[in-house]
């Protein structure tokens, strides 16, 4: 799994695809809510917010995939197995062992599979269906970044010197 591969490794991915975990979680804890997103467990966003903290077009975004899984019905299970997909799905060019990343892909594929098949035997699709919400995801992710280095570069928003460093290894 991912502990088996070196430490370089995983700080590759996790620097590459850290915020798309973290929309994925708050897409996640977003899906028994309409038209809000729960950041964390005391911080929910709903339009209004989001228009006066500046992050509509962000939330928005985040909102279309949170419409997507509520219409697949995301169940934990499948949110677990699509986080670690994202985390290992990685763009980044800094990887050292390739084909043991490509090797924890396929695992994670399998299992998404094997899950669909004894959940949804009905929907043969749905692993697909799943997989395809991975697109906007990034793309959502990329945004998300862009909006928070914005921030950063204007200075009126203190940051955790994690999230800044996290945020200038993606820019």
């Amino acid at each position: 799994g991912f502990s088996a591969l070196s430490l370089g490794d995983q700080m590759s991915l996790l620097q590459s695809a850290w915020m798309e975990v973290l929309l994925l979680g708050v897409a996640f804890r977003s899906l028994p809510y309409e038209d809000e997103l729960v950041y964390a467990e005391d911080f929910v966003m709903d339009e209004e917010l989001s228009r006066l903290a500046g992050l509509l077009d962000l939330n928005s975004a985040v909102l279309q995939l949170v419409r997507k899984y509520k219409a697949l019905k995301l169940e934990r299970e499948e949110f677990v197995a699509l986080k670690a997909i994202a985390l290992v799905n990685s763009d980044s060019m800094h990887i050292e062992d390739v084909e043991g990343v490509q090797k924890l892909q396929d695992v994670l594929h399998e299992a998404l599979q094997e899950l669909q098949g004894s959940q949804h035997a009905e929907d043969p699709r749905r692993a697909g269906k799943l997989l395809m919400t991975l697109p906007l995801l990034r793309q959502t992710a990329t945004r998300a970044v862009q909006h928070f280095y914005s921030v950063k570069l204007e200075g009126k928003v203190p940051m955790h010197k994690l999230f800044l460093e996290m945020l200038e290894d993606k820019v």
